[in-house]
């Protein structure tokens, strides 16, 4: 049997003090939304960004698309009243931006429940601060966590890094993110891509996430959407290798071999489970 997987290939940040985009997402092929009531929303507009995201969930029609809210930090004026609201209002996940340590994922996943919401609801912690990634791993093994989310601008702005097309400043905090996340079996995302205009630059740091090992990117403009989704995808023929593996494997299999032989390569258990996973994941991008 394929394992089961769920698409987070592009992931685009909406702001939610726009009701026209809020409308504009449910016709977007992204595979995620992420409504925001943080950076993308100005202070004066933070309690009409709330009720105008309420209703978009509210109201639905999202479809298969993976909806998350972004709160505010507990340590603003608007994160409780955020946490509070959000808790039983429809969404898939909730966001918390800037997470330091475990204790603030433990604090949230209480305040959520607090208010009622469903057991089922994850969380997301963003890591954007250098104290955030340094304690990734802590932070990954709390429980209810189903994401972490590279916050690249604010972590390049406490780094005092610069942005550099080959993300070298930013390359040992991706990494660490990374091992937190695989290590415990969460989904992991890259940050966002600034330059609109780069189209190259957009698809280089898309080729380097996949090389690195997320499972997307996080976008600020639908424009983006396409490449991220190609990018993270499977592409034709990494899926008719991975089915050549399957079959070669399979054939070794029934004959009470554990290790087959494809094209002069060795193909074991990992490489099996590998080309499982791909199929997995170009299954559920047909399925859409």
């Amino acid at each position: 049997m394929q394992p089961m997987v769920r698409l987070r290939r592009s992931a685009l940040y909406m702001p939610g003090a726009n009701a026209r985009a809020l409308d504009k997402a449910r016709g977007l092929p992204a595979d995620a939304l992420i409504l925001d009531l943080e950076d993308a929303v100005a202070p004066a507009a933070k309690a009409e960004a709330r009720r105008q995201v309420l209703a978009a969930l509210a109201a639905g029609g999202y479809g298969q698309r993976e909806v998350a809210v972004r709160v505010n930090g507990l340590d603003t004026p608007w994160g409780r009243d955020d946490i509070a609201a959000i808790a039983r209002a429809g969404a898939d996940a909730v966001v918390l931006p800037k997470v330091e340590g475990a204790a603030a994922v433990a604090d949230l996943r209480q305040r959520l429940a607090t208010a009622g919401a469903p057991a089922d609801l994850a969380l997301w912690a963003m890591i954007e601060t250098p104290r955030g990634v340094l304690k990734a791993a802590e932070i990954a093994e709390s429980p209810g966590l189903a994401c972490l989310v590279m916050g690249t601008s604010d972590l390049a702005k406490e780094l005092r890094a610069r942005h550099t097309a080959d993300r070298q400043p930013m390359l040992t905090a991706l990494s660490l993110v990374l091992l937190a996340a695989r290590a415990n079996r969460l989904a992991v995302l890259d940050g966002v891509f600034l330059d609109l205009r780069n189209d190259a630059g957009f698809a280089a740091a898309c080729r380097q996430g996949v090389e690195l090992g997320f499972d997307g990117k996080t976008l600020i403009h639908p424009s983006q959407i396409a490449a991220a989704n190609a990018a993270f995808g499977p592409s034709p023929e990494a899926v008719a290798e991975a089915r050549r593996i399957v079959a070669a494997f399979a054939e070794v299999e029934a004959a009470g071999k554990g290790v087959a032989v494809l094209d002069g390569r060795l193909i074991e258990n990992l490489h099996m489970a590998e080309a499982r996973r791909l199929l997995a994941l170009a299954q559920a991008v047909e399925d859409g």
